[in-house]
């Protein structure tokens, strides 16, 4: 089969998928996708968004004291003025339906595609441009410039692949993504945002000056070894810097071939990912080498690794996440599948009290490689215990507000 663009190749003519990947609402959509997905498990968001959040966990039990409230210098002032703004270019009917209570269910209501829930917010491709721009403004105002830059070729390259493919005009775009502000813009109280749709899922919640960017799911179905090169780079030297004897503890599964790996760790649509969508609860005990087993240097290499995993944060509350990071560092465990080689597919799990970052190369969903390839990334960000959607320093903030009224 010829090749195109450096030997991406759509998949056959076989899937009549609609916006969103599918409506679930169609028959046919339906059809196409359960056939795509076979018997893969589709993530349970539906199911479980209501559930009473505890967060991820290694034996279900959160760990206490971990996180704590603090002004960590967030860019809140400069987020706030834009989401007045934006708030100003909608109408009110578009008000009602693109924000929504700061404790609302619909904060766990994402996936990275095939949509089983009812979609809420504002899909930008549908804002007139003023409106669409100063939604775009308040990202940009909240994330550093770097993971804005990151943020929008991931939104570009989402509309190079339709372009690729030649199908889905209303899916593959540049703007279809779904943007909701939660609660009233507040230099004191609680608010954030989420940014929804193929490839990009990132939740903001500010408290005063601090702010929290997980759940953050980002991936490209094509270009990944460029755009998420330092993602790749640093955990191979990672890797090369480890003796025989780490290695072995590092390696979960030599392999990336599906045929190689238990189907729960090989389905298509979450990989080898263990806190994708609708697992936000989710009992995940650590796996792989552990921080206290190495050497200075490699310590060093480590935490280098989960800095592109931060580098959406501004500059201080980046910083102050780096430090939460190293604090845990003996505590931190990192999990490998398949190898290292400089163009080889693979997965990795960094995890620890505060952190858990999962990198994987995928399989084809539009391209028709049916094995995981580089250029096809998913990469997730999850604060465990409690931390995702700033759940635990909210708890805290509302505790201090019913003990102290007035402050």
């Amino acid at each position: 089969m010829t090749s195109l663009d450096g030997g991406y190749r759509p998949r056959p003519e076989r899937l009549a998928l609609k916006r969103g990947a599918v409506d679930f609402s169609d028959d046919d959509g339906v059809a196409a996708i359960m056939k795509l997905v076979a018997g893969a498990e589709l993530p349970p968001v539906g199911e479980t968004a209501g559930d009473p959040f505890v967060g991820i966990t290694t034996d279900g039990q959160p760990l206490t004291d971990l996180f704590a409230l603090a002004d960590e210098g967030a860019p809140t002032e400069r987020a706030v003025h834009n989401a007045r703004g934006y708030l100003d270019r909608l109408t009110a009917e578009q008000q009602a339906l693109g924000v929504l209570p700061v404790d609302a269910t619909e904060w766990r209501v994402w996936s990275n595609a095939f949509l089983t829930f009812p979609e809420h917010g504002l899909l930008l491709q549908e804002l007139p441009g003023p409106a669409r721009e100063a939604a775009l403004s308040v990202i940009e105002a909240t994330v550093s410039p770097e993971g804005y830059e990151l943020l929008r070729e991931a939104m570009r390259l989402n509309a190079d692949l339709g372009k690729l493919v030649g199908k889905y005009p209303d899916t593959l775009t540049e703007y279809c993504y779904r943007f909701t502000l939660f609660g009233e813009p507040s230099l004191q109280q609680p608010w954030g945002w989420q940014l929804a749709g193929h490839h990009i899922d990132l939740h903001a919640v500010f408290i005063g000056g601090q702010l929290v960017l997980t759940p953050t799911f980002l991936g490209v179905e094509f270009g990944g070894e460029a755009v998420f090169a330092d993602h790749r780079e640093r955990a191979r030297e990672f890797m090369e810097s480890l003796s025989a004897a780490q290695r072995d503890r590092a390696l979960m599964y030599g392999s990336m071939l599906s045929a190689d790996l238990p189907p729960e760790l090989s389905g298509i649509v979450d990989g080898r990912h263990r806190a994708a969508a609708g697992r936000d609860n989710r009992v995940l005990p650590y796996v792989g080498l552990e921080g206290d087993r190495l050497t200075p240097g490699q310590r060093e290499l480590l935490l280098s690794l989960t800095d592109p995993y931060l580098e959406n944060l501004p500059p201080e509350p980046r910083a102050h996440r780096r430090d939460q990071i190293k604090r845990f560092l003996d505590d931190t465990h990192l999990g490998w599948i398949g190898t290292w080689e400089p163009h080889a597919p693979f997965y990795y799990r960094v995890h620890s009290p505060v952190v858990l970052i999962e990198y994987d190369n995928h399989a084809g969903i539009f391209l028709d490689n049916d094995e995981p390839e580089p250029y096809h990334v998913h990469t997730i960000v999850r604060t465990p215990n409690g931390g995702d959607y700033g759940k635990d320093l909210l708890r805290q903030h509302y505790a201090h507000q019913h003990q102290h009224p007035h402050t």
